[in-house]
């Protein structure tokens, strides 16, 4: 095993979700992480708790959807969300066989599974959890990159000073709840929002590992003006690209995409919240330096932002009611990030 699996795992049970004595971890994995499970499995008996393993995986839910019909699709998983209410940790591993399992499912069914599901995320919420990667040769292929080269990526994202960063993080949190706004330029852009009584928070490792971003859910009516998203990203196997939005009163009046205008339509008219911002984050992990179309990794880019349309969150005072979190990234090496009359960040720098 390589040794940095290892220090992966002691990082996900010791910093991420601090296992302690007698408690239940559940983890959720593909097969192709099961080198990870193994890691976690030993660092969690170290800690004297408990675990369960469940195999989750693109191919087995493009099975499902398939076969299922919308009656079936509407059944609530009972079953699952006992697992989930018995659990004192949950750990979710990414590591697909492809990237493009679901492509050609209809986006109906995926989002009807999802508007079931909706109740599952809040249970979620309410545990200790941490979603992280395990380096395969899908994700390494789709981030152009060799396996080795990927594993050397992955790893310098995660295995950093996690104590440190949150420190910085922390810092400018505290600069930007100062403020009752945030008004963001750049290429394509110029978008302001109302962050009044609203709170910036901080992504340390937490919940995402990789991890590094300070965020915050905007007043959901105020968000004005436009914004162009750069960075390419994958929804459920379709590749959107060249995405710009253009806001009024808090909701999307009009939009257009490079590639894959149809899939963000469908997106959009998810339900009555799919069209309104549900996070605005500023990403600041220095350990990636490049997008991989994958959003665990690229929404923590450093010199980026980026915004979500739907659900809010609610440990920022989020409101926001959604099937949907849609991240899109956007790169700020031209731009700038302005709070109230501070200019917090400007090409490429924070600005102290």
């Amino acid at each position: 095993m390589d040794p940095r699996v290892k220090k992966h795992a002691e990082i996900m049970v010791n910093w991420s979700t601090a296992v302690v004595e007698d408690e239940m971890v559940m983890i959720v994995a593909p097969p192709t992480a099961h080198e990870l499970v193994v890691a976690l499995a030993g660092e969690i008996a170290k800690k004297s708790a408990s675990y369960l393993a469940l195999m989750e995986s693109d191919e087995v839910l493009r099975s499902y959807l398939e076969q299922a019909d919308d009656r079936t699709l509407a059944v609530f998983p009972r079953h699952y969300e006992s697992a989930l209410e018995s659990s004192d940790v949950v750990i979710w591993i990414l590591a697909p066989a492809s990237v493009s399992t679901l492509a050609g499912i209809p986006p109906e069914k995926i989002a009807l599974r999802a508007k079931t599901r909706e109740p599952l995320f809040d249970l979620h919420l309410s545990k200790r959890w941490c979603d992280t990667l395990h380096p395969c040769p899908a994700l390494a292929q789709q981030a152009d990159m060799s396996l080795e080269e990927y594993r050397d990526f992955v790893y310098n994202a995660i295995l950093i000073d996690w104590s440190g960063l949150s420190e910085d993080m922390s810092a400018l949190a505290k600069r930007l709840n100062r403020h009752g706004d945030i008004h963001l330029v750049g290429h394509g852009t110029s978008l302001h929002a109302e962050t009044k009584g609203r709170v910036w928070m901080v992504e340390d490792g937490k919940h995402n590992m990789p991890s590094g971003e300070v965020y915050t859910s905007p007043v959901e009516n105020s968000v004005e003006g436009e914004i162009y998203f750069d960075i390419p990203f994958l929804y459920q196997g379709r590749i959107i690209e060249g995405v710009k939005l253009w806001f009024e009163k808090g909701l999307v009046v009009d939009f257009e995409a490079e590639r894959g205008e149809g899939t963000l339509k469908d997106i959009l008219d998810t339900d009555a919240g799919s069209r309104r911002l549900g996070e605005i984050a500023v990403g600041m992990n220095r350990g990636i330096s490049r997008y991989t179309r994958n959003m665990l990794f690229d929404e923590k880019m450093r010199d980026t932002i980026h915004c979500a349309l739907g659900r809010g969150l609610a440990e920022c005072n989020g409101t926001n009611e959604s099937a949907v979190h849609l991240d899109m990234v956007k790169s700020m090496h031209d731009g700038e990030i302005v709070a109230g009359r501070e200019t917090i960040y400007r090409a490429g720098k924070l600005l102290r």
